[in-house]
């Protein structure tokens, strides 16, 4: 029960937090995840609102990491693993505690896409002065890989461009 009260304190101070950043300016530039064992960003004025991890009714014939569909505050919003995107692969199974700390994340309403993605837990919001060093994508890197950053403890940090994810063909191309 304290688990859960204390992931709902930190949902909320996260939700704040970005509410604030949006309104008084960028003290933030990134919400950061982590999603099958690697550490993204996802840039604020593309990231939308942040949801509990909702059961996605499955929908036959698409892709093994579209997850289905999921009903977010009365929106009907498709739901993608982005661990299993990047990959190409199947989700991964998720225990029920690995599960309490899932997140979706919706794209932002200007993208115009009702599109969440399923990370495996928030890491908070940072911003260009929590990073020690940059570099490009790597070579090779989808067309939606932005900066790599690091950060003061050696950690990697890959952004992803939401918009740029939201145009490209396979991720609008559900089917299989």
């Amino acid at each position: 029960m304290a688990h859960r009260e204390a992931l709902r304190e930190l949902q909320s101070r996260l939700a704040s937090r970005l509410q604030t950043a949006r309104t008084e300016g960028v003290q933030a530039s990134w919400l950061a995840v982590e999603a099958g064992g690697r550490n993204f960003l996802f840039p604020l004025a593309q990231s939308g609102e942040i949801f509990p991890l909702a059961s996605a009714m499955p929908v036959p014939y698409t892709r093994p990491w579209f997850m289905g569909v999921a009903n977010l505050r009365g929106g009907l919003f498709g739901v993608i693993d982005l661990a299993g995107y990047v990959d190409d692969a199947a989700p991964r199974p998720r225990s029920e505690a690995a599960r309490a700390d899932c997140r979706l994340i919706a794209l932002n309403t200007a993208l115009e896409l009702n599109c969440a993605l399923l990370v495996d837990r928030l890491a908070g919001l940072r911003n260009a002065a929590a990073f020690a060093s940059s570099s490009p994508a790597d070579e090779g890197a989808p067309p939606f890989f932005g900066t790599r950053f690091t950060d003061a403890a050696g950690r990697h940090w890959q952004e992803i461009n939401l918009q740029a994810l939201a145009q490209q063909p396979r991720f609008l191309s559900i089917s299989d």
